[in-house]
């Protein structure tokens, strides 16, 4: 049995279950503000939400069978089962609070967050040495875990910010809830314009010496917006470069992520012109009938649960396997660095909530708040930043 097969197109049936049952959370609302009694839509959804989570949890395992170890050691095996975990996190969140607003918009983030990963090489490939060890499994899959927990407290607090927030005129809330918006817009740009010159087959081949005065070559596959450093471009009819970037900046991603930058903001204002109005005021109407104190519980909960699993996974299990690959605890590597920032400020969240009694409104950005961070780890620290953990 070709299990790589198997197991992609068991991924591919899940990202079809999780868009379905987006459609069907979306008529429960719908259903739920008519005051219509019967409404069987969130059965339907939670139910095909579940056949997608365990579709892809088999693609899962039959990837890892067709590699022979667990699939999380690059970034595209890392962001799946990131989108994975979201959604597992949403089913259990779903039977404690029966909240079909949260399939709403939890399973179109576990969505963007697969469709993302998608963009990057899917190609099955050994192990380096650094990676051939239980530990993988035990770290990353705890941290993402945790992380995806703590994903659950954004959707919750973003529906919160959505309903409370007054759309009536602009305001910095306003501003900030539709800056939030726009950068969700973002993922989807990038997945646009990377299956879009994808399909046109565009490459363009820079090459320079590196640090080990060897001739290196890097190939975008989106036009060249900054350069590496030194790099000479040698595709001809190619767009030259703006700028070039310090070597400690990966130039090629850093290129993709300002590409996702810019059809976002092209996105968002063709929305904006499509909709004549704030993106918030357009989703209000959906929220309007959710209960504020039940969203703030959601919201906290999802951090009183994922914090300590991500700290299990993202710092104590991690510096135990650095110890053990690196003969340290702890270094200043950009991974570990944001590890510990996104840990001081959910750690600062539940402080906060719990002595000084911050709920509602300030409880929600700041799981929001959270949840870029988390982001920035993901995308900017690892397509942009070079470090040990680069070969993510």
């Amino acid at each position: 049995m070709d299990f790589a097969s198997v197991s992609s197109n068991l991924l591919y049936a899940a990202f079809i279950a999780y868009l379905v049952a987006t459609f069907f959370f979306g008529g429960a609302i719908r259903e739920k503000n008519s005051k219509h009694k019967a409404n069987k839509w969130p059965i339907f959804g939670i139910s095909v939400t579940i056949v997608g989570f365990i579709a892809q949890v088999g693609y899962f395992i039959t990837r890892w069978i067709a590699s022979g170890h667990a699939p999380v050691s690059n970034l595209f095996e890392f962001t799946t089962f990131f989108g994975m975990m979201i959604v597992g996190a949403f089913i259990i969140i779903y039977f404690i609070y029966k909240l079909s607003i949260l399939g709403v918009f939890a399973l179109p983030i576990a969505l963007l967050i697969i469709a993302y990963a998608s963009m990057f090489p899917t190609e099955i490939s050994p192990l380096i040495p650094a990676l051939q060890t239980n530990w993988l499994h035990i770290h990353v899959t705890t941290a993402a875990a945790g992380e995806a927990i703590l994903a659950i407290s954004f959707v919750a607090g973003l529906i919160y910010l959505i309903k409370c927030i007054d759309q009536t005129k602009a305001t910095k809330k306003t501003f900030w809830l539709e800056f939030i918006l726009y950068s969700l817009l973002s993922t989807v740009g990038f997945i646009i314009m990377t299956t879009a010159f994808s399909l046109s087959n565009y490459d363009a081949t820079f090459t320079w010496v590196d640090k080990n005065e060897k001739q290196a070559e890097m190939v975008y596959h989106l036009p060249a917006l900054v350069g590496p450093h030194d790099g000479e471009l040698v595709t001809t009819d190619r767009l030259e470069p703006a700028v070039s970037v310090p070597a400690i900046i990966n130039a090629q991603k850093l290129n993709t992520v300002l590409w996702s930058l810019m059809s976002g903001f092209v996105l968002y204002w063709l929305l904006r012109l499509v909709l004549r109005k704030r993106i918030g005021a357009a989703l209000k109407p959906l929220v309007k009938q959710v209960n504020s104190e039940l969203l703030d519980e959601v919201g906290y909960r999802s951090v009183a649960i994922g914090f300590p699993v991500f700290t299990l996974g993202a710092l104590i299990f991690a510096m135990i396997w650095a110890q053990i690959a690196w003969t340290r605890f702890w270094g200043w590597d950009p991974k570990e660095v944001w590890a510990l920032i996104t840990w001081l400020f959910y750690a600062a969240f539940l402080h906060l909530r719990l002595a000084k009694g911050w709920q509602g409104e300030r409880s929600a950005w700041l799981a929001v708040g959270g949840f870029a961070i988390i982001m920035f780890n993901l995308v900017a620290v690892n397509l942009v930043i070079a470090g040990l953990h680069s070969y993510a």
